[in-house]
């Protein structure tokens, strides 16, 4: 049983008798009744909720070069250089982007690492993700890294599955690994693989618990990062464990005494639920969420880390330091250099992300650019509000791109009724009427506006 003990953060007296013990179970538990396979998983309620317990303390970590990386074309040597620039001037120096993990395998991988400490940031720190084995924690201390993540499957599908082991051989395996690693002059990151398919008082909790004795034993920190890698977790209050992010970020808090500085939410976004899964598990407890780029990362993706940003300030009020420019670079640089396909629609970065294409809604960004504009992208994303002509779009939307032309060359703006938009809408009608359905594009539209400016000595 455990002490009674005063609590530093409810100061009071508390007593808390669970000490979870690992169930060597005979066979796998896959909870066929919420994961049928052949049916829709399914989201279970017991209704018991958990309080919100936020942390001081929350920030971004990144995985655009490791998880980023499985689901792409592998970036150059250079370009993760640059990329990794990108993200220290994003992450500001308060360190906003505490950490970015760099796979060791290949000389191209190792190269860029090398030359991204070279820089000298302290932040993002550099930490890599390497297989389980004494030969690589000595590669990775060789090259300087004091951190490193650990794969340590925690669902049944996986234990029994998988790598052909019981529970008890897991633990005993994943221990010894995490013992090799300190050992090492390393500090872990233990990746808790499949952690919203697990037995979570079976498994994760004793798991955890034991590897919190190690930390303290070792006065080594040991972090855990809760990997929801099929993208199963729920935000939902009431929602049964282990789909239940709440539940599980309480649980390792409250049953396994993980600190919230050693707590780290890896999201995935097959069932569009990656953003709220990785916010719920800061406002619960995890002081880290860790993202990548774009949300590129295997299958559906990663939290995009851009997204967090904007999460984050929406939460504190504040950037705290982020560089929010810096995102539309990141953005222009991944694709222009990369030559990765940005879906149009992506929030933030995507190129249709603050363009109108409906002619009321032009008109009203004519007037004033808070009725459409989620908020002022020009300032905050370097990105001012556009407007897309087709069919649809009516003059009004005409005159807006006409304005913005003229902005841009530091001219007087016109008027939706003048004669230069006039003529230039009546040739856009033209081209829909004689059966165009192709965007105008800008240099189209710009050819047509210097025409019409002549034509009427404006």
């Amino acid at each position: 049983m455990k002490d009674i003990k005063l609590s530093n953060k409810t100061f009071k007296l508390e007593q808390d008798p669970y000490i979870y013990q690992l169930q060597n179970v005979e066979e796998p538990e896959l909870f066929r009744e919420m994961f049928p396979y052949t049916e829709t998983p399914k989201i279970a309620f017991n209704y018991r909720r958990v309080p919100e317990n936020m942390p001081e303390d929350i920030f971004i970590t990144d995985t655009s070069f490791r998880d980023g990386q499985q689901s792409r074309a592998p970036y150059t040597t250079e370009q993760m250089v640059h990329i990794y620039k990108l993200l220290h001037e994003l992450g500001g120096e308060n360190g906003m982007i505490r950490q970015t993990e760099f796979f060791v395998y290949s000389e191209k991988d190792r190269k860029a690492l090398e030359k991204c400490m070279e820089l000298g940031y302290k932040f993002p720190e550099i930490t890599t993700w390497i297989r389980a084995s004494k030969k690589d924690f000595d590669l990775v201390k060789s090259i300087g890294v004091n951190e490193t993540g650990i794969l340590v499957s925690c669902s049944d599908y996986h234990i029994f599955h998988k790598m052909g082991l019981n529970r008890q051989q897991a633990l005993d395996k994943y221990l010894g690994i995490v013992s090799e690693c300190i050992e090492s002059g390393l500090r872990p990151r233990c990746h808790f693989e499949d952690i919203t398919r697990a037995d979570f008082y079976g498994f994760v909790v004793p798991f955890a618990y034991k590897l919190m004795d190690m930390s303290r034993e070792s006065g080594v920190p040991i972090k855990i990062r809760a990997c929801d890698t099929m993208g199963f977790g729920v935000p939902y209050a009431g929602a049964a464990l282990p789909r239940s992010v709440s539940g599980i970020i309480y649980g390792l808090q409250h049953y396994a005494d993980v600190p919230s500085e050693m707590l780290e939410w890896h999201g995935h976004n097959d069932f569009y639920k990656g953003v709220v899964n990785a916010t719920t598990a800061w406002m619960y407890g995890a002081g880290a969420v860790n993202c990548s780029l774009l949300g590129i990362g295997e299958r559906t993706g990663n939290v995009p880390l851009e997204a967090m940003v904007f999460e984050y300030a929406s939460l504190r009020g504040h950037f705290n330091g982020m560089n929010t420019k810096v995102i539309t670079e990141i953005a222009d640089y991944i694709q222009n250099e990369t030559g990765y396909n940005l879906p149009a629609m992506t929030p933030f970065v995507g190129a249709n992300f603050n363009l109108t294409r409906a002619g009321i809604h032009a008109d009203g960004m004519l007037k004033n650019h808070e009725i459409y504009n989620i908020f002022d992208t020009e300032t905050i994303l370097d990105r001012p509000p556009k407007v897309s002509i087709t069919s649809t779009s009516g003059m009004a939307g005409v005159a807006y791109c006409i304005n913005q032309y003229l902005k841009s060359k530091g001219r007087d703006e016109l008027d939706k009724k003048s004669p230069v938009v006039e003529k230039v809408y009546s040739w856009v009608r033209s081209e829909y009427d004689g059966g165009r359905i192709t965007v105008i594009s800008d240099d189209e539209l710009i050819a047509k506006t210097e025409e019409a400016l002549q034509e009427t000595n404006a």
